[in-house]
């Protein structure tokens, strides 16, 4: 077993790792930038080093700095995380030839699978269903749209090599077509580094469900059920569950299969993600295969009882999966709630500053993944996610009753968050149903957003209990040590639970 392992990351999925390798009595490594000198999981590892100032491209991107360091720190394995490196085929090939074992799937399996032009025309030679589009990228713009007319508007342009909503367009129709193109070219550029996009055909109605699967290095690939991820921003996850409310045994069962034979296909090894669309006939297509762990993976192990890094490590020494297909069971229902710091209210534009002050929920079947604290600065060079909220309980509706609780509970002072944004969804009747869709933020923003503006009142009230009782624990220990108690009455509450000075 690996007696150090370096993090490649950074925020909540760096301490998470960390966290594991603990348990499992194994050292980590930190590699931090400028910006996050003093963040938790800089704190948490055994050993940190710098790697550059706080831009990701000077930084978390830099993968010579990061193995200079995993040389220097006598590292045995590197941990990408997700995001930054983590489906960088390059990265992968550098680390192993560098004697140091990747902790993810083989290079050629990332080149793959995470070029998403390459991953399709991969699946459309297998008995999986894949969306209608392109099987290259974009070359000419003018053939591009005769392929977009013949698989009928509307289409979505997207990065072939990457995700997460960036270098995506809707297209409507073909007046629009070329500029959409342009846009999407330019923001894939900056977001990848690769400005290369496709055409896929936009079906109506969808459902994002993904598939967990796990594959070891002696040929056993098994799946862990599904995930629900048709809540969205901007193309970006919000809230997650498992299991889905909308697919039935029967069709689990068929995208199950067809996750194992993707993942194959391309003679996979580690834990990884394929996700497909459904639509509203239940048939579903192949979308897309991350080859890392997912954002959204603490769902799967609330129901499942798989520590999923623990398996990526012992996968990466060499091990044989522990478990067998019969032996995957998924007990209860999980909710996850992703944590941005974002103005829900704003059309969700990015929030930055000091946190103030921070109440966390706790209580039975909750957990959060974050790396926050009360007086950290939130910086605008990295993805605004602040961590994530996930409950679980015997069933879904209690699971979505557990999730309310918490929300309700959550506190993050200085900054705006969607903590408000993802109750309100919990609360919503047709959320509740459970038959929502991708298009479920589209269709109902007006309804949210009254929730929202009633919701802000509830903050400031909760704000101001929150800063009384601090100013009276402020007050009762400066009358112990025989001191006056500063002036707080310059504090004030602001929009949706933002505290200032």
């Amino acid at each position: 077993m690996f007696k150090k392992i370096l993090v490649a990351n950074r925020g909540e999925i760096a301490l998470r790792v960390m966290r594991t390798c603990r348990e499992m009595g194994i050292k980590t490594v930190a590699v931090f930038s400028e910006a996050d000198r003093t963040a938790p999981h800089v704190l948490f590892a055994d050993e940190a080093y710098l790697i550059g100032p706080a831009p990701s491209s000077e930084s978390y991107l830099r993968y010579d700095k990061i193995l200079d360091v995993a040389q220097q720190s006598d590292t045995d394995a590197i941990h990408p995380g997700y995001g930054f490196l983590s489906e960088n085929t390059d990265f992968a090939k550098e680390v192993t030839e560098a004697g140091i074992t990747f902790i993810g799937p083989p290079a050629s399996a990332i080149k793959t699978m995470g070029d998403k032009t390459m991953a399709r025309q991969s699946m459309l030679l297998t008995d999986v269903p894949v969306v209608p589009g392109t099987e290259e990228p974009i070359g000419d713009v003018h053939k591009a749209l005769d392929v977009a007319e013949d698989i009928g508007f509307p289409v979505l342009i997207k990065a072939a090599g990457g995700g997460g909503g960036k270098g995506m367009r809707i297209v409507e129709s073909a007046d629009m077509f070329s500029d959409a193109v342009a846009k999407a070219q330019r923001e894939s550029q900056s977001a990848f580094g690769d400005g290369r996009v496709y055409i896929e055909k936009y079906l109506e109605e969808p459902h994002h469900i993904e598939f967990q699967i796990l594959s070891d290095q002696h040929g056993n690939t098994i799946h862990l059920n599904e995930r629900e991820c048709s809540i969205q921003r901007r193309y970006q996850k919000v809230i997650e569950e498992s299991p889905s409310p909308f697919i039935d045994s029967t069709l689990r069962e068929k995208m199950g299969i067809a996750a194992v034979e993707t993942a194959e296909s391309c003679n996979y090894v580690g834990a990884g993600t394929v996700e497909f669309l459904v639509d509203k006939h239940k048939n579903f297509y192949f979308l897309e295969m991350n080859t890392r762990l997912q954002v959204e993976h603490p769902v799967t192990e609330m129901v499942t009882g798989i520590d999923l890094v623990a398996e990526q490590i012992r996968i990466a020494d060499g091990q044989v999966l522990s478990i067998q297909q019969s032996d995957v069971t998924s007990n209860g229902h999980a909710v996850e709630c992703r944590i941005y710091a974002e103005d829900a209210a704003n059309d969700f534009a990015p929030s930055t500053g000091e946190i103030l002050m921070l109440q966390i929920p706790d209580g039975t079947g909750t957990r959060f993944d974050g790396a926050i604290r009360q007086g950290m600065t939130i910086t605008p060079y990295y993805d605004p996610m602040l961590g994530k909220l996930v409950c679980w309980a015997q069933d879904r509706e209690s699971a979505l009753n557990r999730s309310e609780r918490a929300l309700r509970e959550f506190y993050i002072g200085g900054i705006e968050t969607t903590i408000q944004f993802c109750r309100a969804v919990i609360q919503h009747k047709v959320f509740r149903e459970g038959p929502y869709d991708t298009h479920f933020y589209a269709h109902f923003k007006s309804d949210l957003r009254k929730v929202l503006s009633t919701a802000s009142e509830e903050v400031l009230l909760v704000a101001s209990a929150t800063l009384f009782q601090h100013q009276e624990n402020l007050k009762q220990s400066s009358q112990g040590a025989h001191s006056s108690e500063p002036d707080r009455s310059d504090w004030v509450t602001g929009q949706l639970g933002r505290t200032r000075r």
